[in-house]
This record gives C-alpha cells, structure tokens and sequence, in this order.
C-alpha cells in the first residue's frame, strides 16, 4: 500500500493543471491516509529532477509512487529508475531533447502566467537525463490517448512496450478520459 504519491506536470504547466487537481482532489477524498505532493518544477530540468529527489528523499521506497504528465512523465520514469518506484505515465514525453528546439525562446506558464526563456543548456540537460531503455517494465503504467496533438503517442507504446498500457481510442494530449481512470490508477499505484 502506498504512503506517499508524488505528481509531476508537464511542460508549462503547474500543480494547477487539470489532471493534478483531479487526482489530488481524488487522493484527498478517498485516500487521505496518502501524502500528496505536486511541487511547482523550476523550468531547468536539472533543477526540477533535483528539487523532486530532495522533496522526496525522506519517503519511505517501499510505499511510494509517482505520477506523471507529459514532461512530468519523462521525469516520473528517470524518478523510477532512480529510485526503484512504480510510475503512471499519463502521455508521457519520450526523448524529449529530440524535440524540445521547436519550443526554444520565451514561454509562459499556462496557469500562473510567469515567464522564462527555455535555452539550448535546458535542452541538453534533457539529453543528459534520458535514458536508452527501462529496466523493470511491470513497475510502468501506460496511458494514452491516441488523439494526442502534441507528442506521438506510438512513441510511448514502443519505449514502453511490456508495461501495463491502456490506451485510449482518440482523445487528446489533455487526456479527456482521465478522470475515469484515477481509481485505477490509485489502486495500481498502491498494488
């Protein structure tokens, strides 16, 4: 059973986004007993990994999981790997660095409205952070939409192929379907 669950947005996004409210307003109801945490990640992906591992450093290995959303999902898996967790990936970002100079230049969160510029040394520590391959797939949870506008979602069923996957006929990168999900996902969270 879990103690603890970590989610982590994506790309210009905050713990304001739509499926973190959902999820944390779902955890709060039925899970109280569960230490949510959806920290605000600084536009750096160093920093972000690092403010995530030092947030977390405390929770118990056994009774932990992390979710994650676009970005987030990239950062969720390198957190899996890192630390031995399970991790829901909700349209995950796979490789980012691949495909991160299209968005080069200033950007604005979408929730809170602040600023920053994403450089080539973000894109870059994105490189240094990915990896080739995951080690233990049973310790993935999948899920996309397959009407994702913003990343390839068959991306993500070939990084993860061997995980649990449920994936979803049409929809989009905001994942319309997500809130049916969140029982299960808490429950596989916890299994």
């Amino acid at each position: 059973m879990i103690s603890h669950l970590l989610y982590l947005h994506g790309f210009r996004s905050s713990p304001q986004s739509t499926k973190a409210r959902q999820l944390g307003a779902w955890v709060a109801e039925h899970r109280p007993q569960v230490q949510w945490w959806c920290p605000q990640l600084p536009p750096s992906p160093q920093a972000a990994l690092q403010f995530v591992l030092n947030g977390v450093a405390r929770w118990p290995q056994a009774h932990r999981a992390v979710v994650g959303s676009s970005l987030g999902g990239f950062y969720a898996t390198v957190m899996a790997e890192r630390m031995g967790s399970r991790a829901a990936l909700l349209n995950p970002a796979v490789h980012p660095a691949s495909h991160f100079h299209r968005y080069l230049g200033p950007q604005r969160n979408l929730h809170t409205g602040e600023a920053f510029v994403l450089t080539d040394e973000h894109v870059e520590e994105l490189a240094a952070l990915d990896l080739p391959r995951i080690t233990r797939r049973e310790r993935y949870w999948l899920f996309v939409e397959t009407g994702d506008e913003v990343l390839d979602y068959r991306e993500a069923i070939a990084f993860y192929e061997g995980a649990c996957h449920t994936i979803v006929r049409g929809g989009d990168h905001s994942l319309a379907s997500f809130p049916e999900h969140v029982p299960d996902l808490v429950a596989w969270a916890a299994s």
